[in-house]
């Protein structure tokens, strides 16, 4: 029989999650300002194999390139009719690859828009439909999981986007937020600490939460310590390989598989359940990851 992904959680097992995907498109070929959702229809074989080589890491699950994917997204570059399309070949092409007992977890990123109540320009209703209409393309695609990540609104577009993948397809939620580092210390844009939103997001009805990029790593133990602190769901992060810099014109993240390897033992101390890596990471992270937390304790 096979385990469901909220079951395998439940087992205590530290699982490990997929590195970066923009990085991973970007040194594929991906221009800059590129639209990362074409190349579901445009180059299946480059998608197909990015989650192949994150599998091959050792990775338990891994998250469809459909970050961007979302009608207001996709409108920008003039794609906005292939929501549905788009989101499902992601969601296909991740899974052809995925070996048995592993998972895919259909990735829906923020909007780029702010709602009215929070003193922006946008519908609430219109925001629900288009998570609804992004996560039925997922759902058809055949994803495990839904992980709404990197936002910054958690009483607004994030309860909005739990909510619209929860009462369209009945997915477990992964619901994950960026931090900063300001002079009183690590908030969201929104002024949210992470033991305000670990909490916001339970009684949202996330079934696991977490934090993914922006920060550092020594940061992001400090962020998860505090969320545990707050709620008792699985928590999973996404670290980014350090913060980046500009070197010759390129830009550089300066943390190694081997160094983010090491401190990835401190971020599960600190109460992480599943472990991955954000921008700058690739399968080489993951692979690291994989040799000294789980192959290094066996």
């Amino acid at each position: 029989m096979t385990i469901g992904f909220l079951d395998r959680i439940a087992t205590g097992e530290l699982l490990f999650s997929d590195g970066g995907t923009g990085t991973y498109l970007q040194q594929s070929g991906l221009e800059p300002g590129g639209c990362p959702e074409e190349f579901n229809s445009t180059q299946p074989e480059i998608i197909r194999g990015m989650a192949a080589a994150y599998f091959d890491s050792g990775s338990d699950m891994v998250e469809t390139n459909s970050f961007g994917g979302s009608r207001y997204m996709l409108t920008k570059y003039g794609h906005g009719d292939r929501v549905v399309e788009w989101n499902r070949l992601a969601a296909e092409l991740a899974r052809e690859s995925a070996p048995a007992g592993c998972f895919v977890l259909g990735s829906i990123g923020p909007t780029g828009e702010i709602l009215e109540e929070k003193a922006g320009a946008a519908d609430a209703d219109e925001m629900y439909d288009a998570f609804v209409e992004q996560a039925s393309g997922l759902a058809e695609g055949g994803v495990d999981a839904v992980c709404v990540e990197t936002m910054s609104d958690v009483t607004g577009e994030m309860k909005l986007a739990i909510r619209a993948v929860k009462e369209s397809t009945g997915l477990p939620v992964v619901a994950t937020i960026c931090y900063d580092r300001g002079p009183r210390g690590l908030f969201t844009m929104m002024g949210d600490t992470p033991e305000s939103a670990a909490e916001a997001l339970t009684e949202a009805g996330a079934d696991v939460v977490g934090s993914n990029c922006g920060i550092a790593i020594g940061d992001m133990i400090e962020v998860i310590a505090a969320m545990r602190r707050a709620t008792a769901l699985p928590i999973l992060t996404h670290v980014n390989a350090g913060l980046p810099r500009i070197e010759s014109g390129k830009i550089v993240y300066p943390d190694t598989p081997e160094y983010m390897a090491e401190e990835m033992q401190r971020v599960v101390e600190a109460g992480a359940n599943i472990i991955g890596g954000c921008c700058g990471t690739g399968p080489d992270h993951i692979r690291a990851f994989v040799s000294l937390l789980r192959d290094g304790s066996s």
